[in-house]
């Protein structure tokens, strides 16, 4: 076989593996959202979240591993105080965002801007007042947002 057929099969193999993980069910396609898809299916965010919070799941069941959402915050809105049981990938889709982790500096994200949040770190957040904050989140565990720091047992 050519350097260049070589080539070829393992880009195509990679991006097999890209579109369809090895668990996904064969008949599983693949699918895009926009944060503003007038499809997505926006749910409440937990009780001590602010007004005007919406969370849309964009794949998988927040009840397992790997699940995928869209948090949604009015312009103004402040979260209070909570952590995760999941560490989260965060990539801010609209708005102006901060985010202050316990023990380090506030961060301000900007539409375009990835963060990372480890599992356990307590946090708040605001989104400013520039308009409504779009953050899409990848969680490795089940969603959850539990109020307060943590407490090691």
């Amino acid at each position: 076989m050519s350097n260049w057929n070589v080539q070829m099969a393992v880009c195509a193999t990679f991006a097999a593996l890209l579109l369809f993980p090895a668990h996904a069910a064969a008949d599983q396609q693949a699918f895009i959202w926009t944060a503003d898809d007038p499809e997505l299916e926006w749910g409440p965010c937990p009780d001590y979240f602010p007004e005007g919070c919406g969370i849309a799941v964009l794949q998988g069941n927040p009840t397992q591993p790997n699940a995928d959402v869209f948090l949604r915050l009015p312009a103004g809105a402040e979260v209070p105080l909570h952590w995760h049981s999941s560490a989260e990938r965060m990539v801010l889709i609209t708005g102006e965002f901060s985010v202050d982790y316990d023990g380090q500096d506030p961060v301000v994200m900007r539409a375009g801007t990835y963060a990372y949040g480890p599992a356990g770190l307590a946090h708040t957040a605001h989104c400013r007042d520039q308009g409504q904050c779009i953050l899409f989140i990848a969680f490795e565990d089940p969603v959850d947002a539990i109020p307060g720091r943590r407490h090691e047992h």
